[in-house]
């Protein structure tokens, strides 16, 4: 039996004669040769390199526009969004309202310790109002939370950012300068340890050094005391922000006795007239009200930036 591959035609004697190096030639692939670049492709190719080389600095220029316009536009954004908060915060701030929302800052902010860098605004205060020393504040918080659902709705907004700006907008309200807060703080979210707050007890002394402990000099410290120009301590008007208790304190309306005038102030405030180095400042904030402003304005700003945590 034969295979299938057994048969094979047979061959002429002119295609035996085939030699194997002419079947090689044969059968070596014709590749085609590659011509150069005619005039009219380098002609091309050198408009190509004329118009990209024309338009690029065109390209950086727009490259450049285009950032700043988003860096731009992310300024606005910022702006807008301050805007906001600022506006919702001053639907809810009265008079009436403003001493208890400055005292709101102090609490939040005055637990700041610059050794360990603890404490500070940090919206902690929201956590801490079953505190002695926090007694009054929930009432304040609760105004606030009228403005924080609002703003919430659209973008939230930290408890540390909106006491800062609401204290801000307590001063302003009463007649006080008006303070710019920068935003972007963070909440802690738990309680600050206890302890931390100056004691109304307190001496000038000790008062003194509280206050280096966080990183304030006597002078801004005398400053900030004149937040008790409003809430009703008996130096002046309670709702006037303005530098009416430094003329008090210079008085000492406590030393008579009898009568109301025993009631005014609490022990550090009268402790501060008693000290020449605070005495200085008191006569000075008594005397230009213009300098207590800036100063406070001042002091105020480092106040609410101390121990904060920002976003990045």
């Amino acid at each position: 039996m034969t295979s299938t591959f057994s048969y094979l035609p047979p061959c002429n004697a002119a295609a035996a004669a085939v030699s194997s190096s002419s079947l090689r030639h044969y059968l070596k692939p014709k590749v085609p040769a590659l011509s150069s670049p005619s005039t009219t492709d380098f002609c091309f190719l050198k408009k190509r390199e004329f118009v990209f080389s024309a338009a690029l600095p065109f390209l950086l220029i727009l490259h450049e526009s285009v950032e700043g316009f988003r860096a731009e536009a992310a300024e606005r954004l910022d702006r807008s969004e301050d805007e906001r908060i600022r506006e919702e915060v001053r639907k809810v701030v009265t008079k009436v309202r403003a001493p208890g929302l400055l005292r709101l800052v102090f609490h939040d902010a005055g637990t700041f310790e610059m050794n360990d860098n603890s404490g500070g605004m940090n919206g902690s205060i929201i956590h801490e109002l079953n505190r002695p020393e926090n007694k009054g504040l929930k009432k304040s918080v609760k105004i606030l939370e009228e403005a924080k659902s609002k703003l919430d709705l659209i973008r939230p907004v930290s408890w540390a950012d909106l006491i800062a700006v609401a204290g801000a907008e307590a001063v302003s309200i009463c007649g006080g300068p008006i303070i710019a807060v920068e935003l972007g703080r963070l909440d802690l979210g738990k309680p600050d340890p206890e302890g931390k707050l100056p004691e109304e007890s307190l001496d000038a002394v000790g008062l003194k050094q509280i206050f280096s402990k966080k990183g304030f000099a006597t002078r801004e410290l005398v400053a900030l005391s004149g937040a008790h120009t409003i809430g009703g301590k008996g130096f002046g008007s309670p709702v006037v922000f303005d530098n009416a208790y430094f003329k008090i304190l210079l008085e000492k309306p406590w030393s008579s006795k009898g009568g109301m005038s025993s009631m005014i102030g609490l022990p550090s405030d009268r402790a501060l007239a008693d000290d020449d180095e605070c005495l200085r400042w008191i006569k000075e904030y008594a005397n230009n009200q213009n300098v207590f402003f800036e100063d406070f304005q001042n002091a105020y700003i480092k106040l609410v930036n101390s121990g904060a945590k920002w976003k990045r």
